[in-house]
């Protein structure tokens, strides 16, 4: 991480599935291991092992997974996608807020400068301990970080386009003020 670098396919698809086992959001007789490895072969056992709920009620969105072509081919072997968000935002606008970030350590408290500052600054709120930059927040991480993702991201768009077209929705922006009315409004007409 501290590299910019993502954490490799089997361990965040033992994690994801981990975690929607553990909501119940699917079921399986097999273990993570199991169903990684005949993912990692491209064996089709692996979607026939995995049962996804039918529960409406157990709907949910993935935020930052999957981050590659092939994390999202293994995902659609384990669920059914039916929305892609694509948001963009410029380059310069998200190093900035990174380098306005301020995290309050032992909790995990997040500030930013300029859009939710704390009440005294350079100090936690809740406890007035100190705030820190996270080491992996330095603008050189976060340009390798982008990099990588400009890299990984034109190929996992690609597999969903290719999937199916209508499931890729684009939305453009420079802050949530702007991003998130266009996402409520997608949501609102797809699945409202």
């Amino acid at each position: 991480m501290r590299e910019g670098g993502l954490v490799p396919d089997p361990l965040i698809l033992n994690l994801i599935l981990s975690e929607l086992k553990s909501r119940k959001w699917v079921s399986t007789s097999k273990s993570n291991d199991e169903i990684v490895a005949a993912l990692g072969r491209g064996n089709g056992s692996a979607s026939a092992a995995v049962e996804p709920s039918t529960d409406p009620s157990t709907s949910f969105i993935l935020d930052g997974f999957p981050r590659t072509a092939s994390q999202a081919e293994y995902l659609s072997h384990l669920l059914p996608m039916n929305l892609v968000l694509h948001l963009v935002t410029p380059v310069d606008i998200i190093l900035s807020r990174i380098a306005s970030r301020w995290v309050h350590a032992p909790s995990g408290r997040v500030y930013n400068i300029g859009f939710n500052d704390p009440k005294t600054p350079g100090k936690d709120d809740v406890t007035g301990e100190e705030l820190v930059q996270r080491e992996d927040d330095s603008e050189g991480t976060w340009r390798k970080r982008l990099a990588k993702f400009e890299d990984t991201s034109n190929g996992l768009l690609n597999f969903y386009k290719h999937t199916d077209s209508s499931l890729v929705v684009k939305v453009e922006g420079n802050s949530s003020d702007e991003i998130s009315p266009k996402l409520f409004a997608e949501v609102e007409q797809r699945f409202g």
